[in-house]
Parts: C-alpha cells; sequence; structure tokens
C-alpha cells in the first residue's frame, strides 16, 4: 500500500545547506524548498506542507519576519516551524515567541532533526483530528478586494462547509492564492463578518471554481450568521 509522504518546506538562501537538509530527509519526507523568503508564504499555502524548516539569515525578507507572519495567520500557524540557523543560539527564546515550534544550530546533526520532526508531526496529527467541526450551513456573503493593480473588486456568492476558523465558496470573479478578502454577511452586504485569506482553488473553470478561505480575523458581532435568512435552493 502506497502512502503519502508528510511534505516539509525548506527554506533556505544556501543552497548546499537546502541540499544537506534534504539529503538528512527525503527517504521520509517530500521535500519542496526555495532560496527565496518572499515565495515561502507562497508555497505555504499552494503546497500545505507539514513542517518548515526556516534560516533566519535571509536577503530581503528575514527568517524572524517570516515566522512571525506564518505564526498569525490563522491556515499557517498550526504548522511547526523549526528554525536552522547558524546564528547565536541565545535567539531560541526570541524564535519561539514569534512562534517558532524549534530551534536548531548549525551544522544540524541528522538523528536529532529527524527525531523532532516526528515528535513534532505526531502532535500536529493529533491536534488536526480535534479540529474546528464543520457544518452544512449556506450563507450569503459579499467578497471585497483589490487585484494585483490595486482595483477594487466584488463578488456575491454561498459559502458551503462553514466552520471557525474558514469556508469553501464559488465566485464567478476569478480570486488569486493569497488574496485578502473582506467579507460580508448578506447578499448586500449589510453585516461585517471578518477577513478571510484565499488559501487554495478547486477547478480549471472560472464558472466552477471553488476557493478554500480562511479567517485572519473575525468581527466581534453576535450570531452573525442568525442575521442572515436561509439560503433556499432555486
Amino acid at each position: 500500500m502506497n502512502h503519502t509522504k508528510p511534505r516539509v518546506l525548506i527554506v533556505d538562501d544556501d543552497e548546499v545547506s537546502r541540499e544537506l537538509l534534504r539529503d538528512y530527509l527525503d527517504d521520509l519526507y517530500e521535500i519542496i524548498e526555495t532560496g527565496e523568503s518572499e515565495q515561502a508564504l507562497k508555497l505555504t499555502l499552494e503546497h500545505k506542507p507539514s513542517a518548515i524548516l526556516l534560516d533566519l539569515s535571509m536577503p530581503g525578507f528575514t527568517g524572524f519576519e517570516l515566522c512571525k507572519t506564518l505564526s498569525s495567520l490563522s491556515f499557517t500557524q498550526g504548522i511547526p516551524i523549526f528554525i536552522v540557523s547558524s546564528q547565536d543560539p541565545r535567539n531560541k527564546a526570541f524564535c519561539e515567541s514569534l512562534g517558532a515550534h524549534d530551534y536548531l544550530q548549525k551544522p544540524v546533526v541528522c538523528d536529532q532533526l529527524r527525531a523532532r520532526l516526528a515528535i513534532a508531526l505526531e502532535e500536529k496529527e493529533q491536534e488536526d483530528r480535534r479540529g474546528a467541526p464543520r457544518t452544512n450551513s449556506r450563507l450569503a456573503i459579499t467578497l471585497k478586494w483589490k487585484d494585483k493593480d490595486g482595483f477594487a473588486l466584488e463578488g456575491r456568492t454561498v459559502t458551503e462547509n462553514v466552520s471557525a476558523t474558514g469556508f469553501l465558496c464559488g465566485c464567478k470573479v476569478p480570486i488569486e492564492i493569497g488574496t485578502t478578502l473582506d467579507v460580508f454577511v448578506g447578499s448586500e452586504g449589510e453585516h461585517y463578518m471578518g477577513t478571510a485569506l484565499v488559501v487554495r482553488v478547486q477547478g480549471r473553470e472560472v464558472q466552477s471554481r471553488l476557493y478554500g478561505c480562511h479567517f485572519l480575523n473575525k468581527a466581534e458581532t453576535e450570531n452573525a450568521e442568525d442575521q442572515q435568512q436561509p439560503v433556499r435552493s432555486t
């Protein structure tokens, strides 16, 4: 029986370091990698890695900033981040305050890395089993966002598989992965529900695409769903 390997994202601008980590892990894990910190968030959203190995000394967007960003987003905050760095080990406490799961000093000891990864992924699997339950409620919502050129766009749709952390919906207007949406309950956008991030797209044709959205924050409103009348099938 074939079992899908857990996926690990390696983020390090040093090619030799990436190759070494890949050699340590590719018998147990599917490896994806990048030497550009700006690409790491996009790869995380597209490939949904089980764990991330992150160097601190990155040009541009630093490892510290990337760790904080990944740990703050609802969709990525559950992914254990392993800092793998040659910097002063006293950075460990600071990285943990940013959301890092563990801190490993270069040069990395292979057996130590493999053992810590295995433990972290086992803990993550147990947490995922206790994830937020989904419902079959359908809500009419209005989505508002800006495209890459800064133009304001709007789409009206109906949610599927709503949970406390996100929802699935279609939209006649195409939306790219990584887009931030303002979400309003009601076909006319009467009640602000929160901000969500598009984390996956299913389907090739625009008219049949489904967008997986995870909340970055939710409005402090009382029973926003209760303010919306049920959507009736037509």
